[in-house]
């Protein structure tokens, strides 16, 4: 009996150093360890991330994603979902981070890790064409929607800058493109690559109004978004961004997507 019990405990050793040792995997190890990088987006922003003419993710956070697993010397899995449910989904281990033109804020922060910033971006208020001039003031802008996509900093800038007009989220740019077009909304904030982007490909229907937000009211720093505590998998992807921002490849693929998505963006 003694004996039976003597090798029951030693089993259950065996099985907590293992469970112990599981646990112990970092991030990155358990990230070598499948073969590959999962990351979340929300394939509806050009430049940044969108589907191109045959169906395929594109756009240079697609790029950034691509160096990432590269350096980590792993397969890229890119996963498409809401905008709002990408930090939960990197919060719960789903996706092992998120690349989707995220502004870096203090209440962000709080929840995830940021990686080092990989461009800066001031934002746009897109109208319908011809009412640049007419929409090109707060007073203008008073007791009208003014849009955002939902879960975004442009909706905590809408609500900041411009507190006498009425936010309107939707979950897509293309959505608020529509109402936009169609005279429902005033118009809607965005970054500045993206609507460039849509004004392009909008057969003239959309234009950037003459208001101008000021360098303290929107100038939004972009980074990657990873788990609390992230360690050796936050050190990685941040010597790639360093890397890619500092010998202007990042910008190269910026540059080539704003180029891409004049003609083919949503």
């Amino acid at each position: 009996m003694k004996k039976m019990l003597n090798l029951l405990a030693i089993a259950l050793v065996l099985v907590l150093v293992m469970t112990c040792a599981a646990s112990a995997e970092t991030a990155l190890e358990k990230i070598k360890a499948a073969g590959k990088l999962v990351v979340g987006t929300e394939a509806t922003y050009p430049p940044y991330e969108y589907l191109d003419d045959n169906a395929q993710m594109a756009g240079c956070d697609i790029w950034l994603a691509q160096q990432i697993a590269d350096a980590l010397g792993v397969k890229l899995e890119m996963q498409d979902m809401g905008f709002d449910g990408i930090i939960p989904a990197v919060q719960s281990g789903i996706v092992d981070i998120g690349l989707a033109a995220f502004t870096v804020t203090p209440e962000r922060a709080q929840v995830i890790d940021f990686s080092n910033q990989y461009e800066l971006s001031r934002q746009l208020l897109i109208v319908k064409a011809g009412n640049e001039e007419k929409y090109a003031t707060k007073d203008s802008l008073k007791g009208l929607k003014v849009g955002a996509q939902l879960g975004t900093i442009q909706s905590n800038l809408v609500e900041s800058a411009l507190p006498e007009s009425e936010l309107f989220e939707l979950p897509t740019y293309p959505e608020l493109g529509l109402e936009t077009m169609n005279g429902n909304i005033a118009g809607f904030v965005v970054d500045s690559a993206v609507g460039e982007s849509m004004v392009a490909s909008s057969n003239g229907d959309l234009v950037v109004s003459n208001y101008e937000f000021t360098a303290e009211e929107a100038s939004f720093g972009k980074a990657a978004v990873l788990k609390k505590d992230s360690g050796d998998l936050l050190a990685a992807v941040n010597e790639v961004i360093d890397r890619v921002v500092a010998d202007g490849s990042y910008q190269a693929a910026y540059d080539a997507a704003v180029a891409a998505t004049g003609a083919t963006g949503e």
